[in-house]
Order: structure tokens, then sequence, then C-alpha cells
């Protein structure tokens, strides 16, 4: 589980008409070029698509390192609608996510970005391979993501909050603050280490709160990540959202790992100066709206099957007034 989406995903047929779409005009570019500002068009497409919560504050970012960071939503939200959307048996899911990985190497491999699409590697996976090289992304995170999505295909129980962000968020959520990390920058060398760690706290911090906020859906998907220990402190032997009798102590361990959540996010806030200035606005702007969001889940006496969000007047009071003018060009496809 990545970062949850704001809109009906696409079916799996229309990821297929993309690609389809996409490799046709870059193979017939004029240019390296001209090839990736096509996939890169498409990429933007999926994010303003999938997260308009996201789409927006990435508006304030320079324009070359938005570009970098669409290609890396891009490259990890296909992975992550494989195993949540994609009508496959689990069987499936893990070849195309092996089939994905194998692919990556060849990405990063080839010495262009045409070189990687005649080898067969799809579009938004050979753009992401250039952005690694480009940004100096350590190969090794997209591994890391890409095990999280194959737990998700086949997942497991989480003993407690350690487990859960050692052996899940780390993947699923951390590494994809370190890819970011390298495209926006530290302020100085000497802040990179800083920044680093502000991305795993924030990283956490997003990932636990889209656990508290999405239990009964990632019950009917067969996936539990509230962490044993604190479910067994309320009697939960087996998580059931549906149950009567369990909204309560539900309740309380969402309560508490919403709680929890805010402390890495205070951290992040506090690292934010390591980031070279011209990205701190959009990340401040992340910060600012999943604290709104962790604090309404928290706080919320909606039970479980009420799916809380921030509205979107709230989320542009996070944003700097004097950018609005960013948004509607935004979305009129500027």
């Amino acid at each position: 589980m990545t970062a949850s989406t704001d809109t009906k995903a696409w079916p799996m047929e229309d990821w297929v008409r993309l690609e389809t779409g996409m490799r046709s005009r870059a193979m017939h570019a004029a240019s390296d070029d001209v090839a990736q500002d096509a996939i890169a068009r498409q990429a933007r497409r999926v994010l303003k698509t999938y997260s308009t919560s996201f789409f927006a504050v990435t508006r304030f970012l320079p324009p070359r390192k938005r570009t970098q960071v669409e290609a890396v939503y891009a490259a990890v939200r296909y992975p992550d609608e494989i195993v949540d959307t994609f009508p496959l048996s689990s069987r499936e899911k893990m070849d195309m996510l092996a089939t994905w990985r194998d692919a990556y190497a060849v990405g990063l491999a080839s010495r262009t970005l045409r070189d990687a699409l005649e080898a067969g590697v799809p579009c938004f996976l050979a753009y992401f391979t250039r952005v690694v090289r480009e940004a100096g992304i350590p190969d090794v995170h997209y591994d890391s993501f890409l095990s999280a999505m194959e737990m998700d295909v086949e997942p497991r129980p989480f003993e407690t909050l350690d487990d859960l962000i050692d052996n899940y968020i780390y993947g699923s959520a951390i590494v994809v603050g370190y890819f970011l990390t390298h495209i926006y920058g530290p302020a100085r060398p000497r802040d990179y280490d800083r920044a680093i760690e502000s991305a795993r706290n924030l990283g956490i911090a997003l990932q636990l709160t889209n656990f508290v906020r999405d239990v009964g859906e990632d019950q009917r998907r067969g996936r539990q990540y509230l962490p044993l220990d604190f479910l067994a402190e309320e009697g939960i032997k087996k998580v059931d959202a549906r149950d009567t009798y369990q909204q309560t102590g539900l309740q309380n361990v969402v309560r508490k790992v919403a709680t929890f959540a805010s402390t890495p996010s205070l951290a992040a806030q506090r690292d934010l100066d390591a980031f070279s200035p011209d990205c701190r606005t959009a990340i401040q702007a992340c910060i600012d709206v999943y604290g709104q969001l962790n604090e309404r889940i928290r706080v919320s006496r909606n039970g479980l099957s009420h799916r809380e969000s921030v509205p979107m007047s709230q989320k542009f009071r996070v944003l700097p007034a004097s950018k609005y003018w960013r948004l509607p060009l935004a979305y009129m496809g500027w």
C-alpha cells in the first residue's frame, strides 16, 4: 500500500492502452528528449488522476524537479495497482511484479531511454530509470519498494510497530521518501543526512495515517496493518471492522497509531530546513495536509466505515496564497 488514491482506479485495460499509446509516440519521436517528454506528460496525468492532493503540492516545485517527482509517482503507482486493483490471481500478480523487477534491471543497464524501450522496458519504468541515474538514487531502493508490493500480494500480520516499520513501511514509503530526497536535494552538502532522516520520518507518518484511515478497505483486501500487540491490549485477536463488538477497541488502536504518527511528523518538520529551499513549500504542504488528516482520524467519532479526508478548501490553506495562480494553470494542462 502506497499513498491512498483520491479517485477511482483505472481498470487494467486502461493502463494497457496508456502504455501502448506512449510507446508508439516515444518510439517515433525525433530524439530521446522528445520521447521522454511524451512519457512525462502521461506521468503527470497519472499523478493528477490518482492524487489531487500530491498533484497540488508538487505544483510548487521547480519544473525539472516536478517532472522527476511525477516519474517517481508513475513508477510506484503502477505496481501498487497490480497488487490492489488488477483482477488477477495472487500468482499472476507475483509474476507481473517479477517481470516488472526484471525490466527495471534492464532499464538501468540501458544506455538511452529508447534503448530501454527497444529492449521491452515499460515506458514509465524506462523514464524512471533515467531519473534514478540523473538524481543518483541508489538502485536498491526501488527493489525494496517492489518487495513491499510483493508482501501485499502475500500479506502477513505485524507483531509490533517496529516490525511494521522495519519490514513493510521501509519498502512501501520510506524508500519513496529517499527517492524524493535525492531529487529535492539538501540545502547544503552537510545537510544530506538530516534530509534523509526527515524523509524517513515523513514516510512513516504518512503511511501510518493511510493505515488508520483504511482499516476496512485493507481488510477487504485480506491485509492487516494494525500491530498485533496493540490489538491484544484491546482483546482483539483477529480484526473485523464490521464487528460491532470490536468497534470501541479498534477505534482505540486507531487513535493510538494516529497519535504515534504525529511524533515522526514533528521530527520531519524540525528538519525541513535540511532540504533545498526551492522544495520546502511542497514538503511543508505535504506535512500540513497529512497532519490535518491524521488529526481528523484521531478525534473522529464516525466509526471505521467512514473514510476521513481533508476538504480541498483546507488543503489550499496550507499553500502560499501568493502562488495560488499556479494551480488553475496546472489543472488546465500547463
